[in-house]
């Protein structure tokens, strides 16, 4: 099975893709693990993304369509991926058409996880991290910990990332609603798109994209 899964940021995409890749047994690629592994691996492409990211500069688009059709043709992709953060705009989008229509496949669902944008910004704005490096994460409404401001688990500081904040969320936000909304619609009109309401548990978050999947096989 080979999936998209779009959202805001938020949404939950990041959790909800590993769940659904581990359930459907392909592969979960994600466009922030592709740049790792091409930089990390010191590849012809991700030295050449690196040299974008260092001057400051956004990575064109034909970098990151390059490195997706590399991990597309990794072995283990061969009966389905599931694509998170790819594509994220209608060039994107149309170069994944074009690539998959070469290889004679296509995609079997996009899967649109839908949040309110009050939640979204709720859901961000909210976060706290630890300084340490376990990587504790909490929210200031759905997670608080024991004591303001101190990591339940270490007792490291927590703080709130620069790009949390209200303000930058909503610009974050913006971006989205005018780069990567565009692909619901074009997806809408391939017969591919299923909406799924992403408020809720995560299991059941996960299940109600299962049986979005069902139905559109």
């Amino acid at each position: 099975m080979r999936i998209v899964l779009v959202g805001p940021p938020g949404a939950g995409k990041g959790t909800q893709a590993h769940l659904l890749a581990k359930t459907l047994s392909i592969p979960h690629i994600s466009t922030g693990d592709l740049f790792r592994a091409n930089i990390g691996q010191g590849t012809p492409l991700g030295v050449e993304a690196k040299s974008y990211m260092d001057a400051g500069r956004l990575v064109p688009d034909e970098v990151t369509i390059g490195m997706a059709k590399d991990r597309m043709l990794q072995e283990d992709a061969a009966n389905g991926f599931l694509l998170d953060g790819f594509p994220r705009n209608l060039g994107q989008a149309e170069a994944l058409d074009a690539f998959l229509a070469e290889q004679g496949i296509k995609l079997d669902g996009v899967l649109d996880l839908e949040v309110p944008e009050d939640e979204v910004v709720r859901r961000i704005a909210g976060r706290r991290l630890c300084r340490n490096d376990g990587g504790h994460v909490f929210h200031v409404d759905y997670n608080p910990p024991k004591t303001e401001g101190v990591c339940d688990e270490c007792g490291g500081e927590l703080y709130q990332r620069s790009d949390d904040t209200e303000d930058k969320v909503r610009t974050r936000l913006e971006v989205y609603h005018t780069e990567t909304e565009p692909i619901i619609d074009y997806y809408r009109e391939q017969g591919l798109i299923a909406t799924i309401p992403a408020l809720g548990k995560v299991d059941e978050v996960t299940q109600r994209a299962i049986e979005a999947l069902k139905q559109n096989s």
